[in-house]
């Protein structure tokens, strides 16, 4: 399988990541990381993005917002200090580009407000693997959730996990991951998620330890610098 960027279609499968300009953090506070799950949700409508949700609506109310036709179907998402993975299926033609273009708008221009700065926060435009069967997008958002080890166990992309119980536990419950709408109670943000894409990769999904190796391979390959 290649892994160069192929262009977008409707009915293809797509891991997309980038991380902050100048390896800059691109999510400070908790606020910071909500406010993108908002987007998230809010941005993947053929809809123009309306900045007044963000501040008329509280955090849970966002993801009960009716939407017109979105424009992906996200099955998997995972946010770090300084980057995101998204895997989402393009529905509407030309749909992938307006979502990242949209969401990157959104935050950003959130990020800027608040902190006072100008100028682009992500390297643009976002970065695409192409997955090019339901099988391998399915191990690829296991791939995506494990992202977030790296808080808890900063070598394991190096092959070096201290205690493999310990990183279940903490990646199952990091509220910034949709692993928590695959493995925990139900919570507000698992309506970004699409239901049968929710389906696919939820079905028989394997214990983190046993994705580790492959995850790291998987990793070692990515270039998100």
């Amino acid at each position: 399988m290649s892994y160069r960027r192929t262009p977008f279609a409707p009915g293809e499968h797509y891991h997309c990541y980038t991380r902050g300009i100048d390896g800059r953090l691109t999510f400070l506070d908790k606020e910071d990381y909500e406010r993108f799950q908002e987007a998230l949700y809010l941005c993947n409508t053929i809809e123009p993005f309306d900045r007044s949700d963000f501040l008329k609506l509280d955090h849970s109310e966002i993801f009960l917002k009716s939407r017109k036709s979105p424009l992906v179907s996200i099955g998997c998402y995972s946010l770090m200090p300084n980057h995101y993975h998204i895997g989402f299926e393009e529905i509407a033609e030309g749909g992938s580009s307006k979502f990242l273009q949209k969401l990157g708008t959104a935050y950003t221009m959130y990020f800027n407000v608040k902190y006072q700065r100008v100028g682009a926060l992500f390297i643009g435009p976002c970065r695409s693997r192409h997955i090019d069967t339901d099988r391998y997008f399915k191990r690829v958002a296991e791939y995506i959730h494990l992202n977030a080890a790296e808080i808890f166990e900063p070598k394991w992309k190096s092959g070096v996990v201290k205690n493999v119980r310990s990183l279940e536990r903490h990646i199952g419950k990091y509220d910034f991951s949709s692993l928590r709408d695959y493995a925990g109670k139900p919570r507000p943000e698992q309506n970004i998620l699409n239901r049968e894409m929710r389906e696919l990769v939820g079905d028989g999904m394997s214990p983190v330890r046993n994705v580790l190796a492959e995850a790291q391979k998987y990793y070692q390959n990515l270039d998100i610098a």
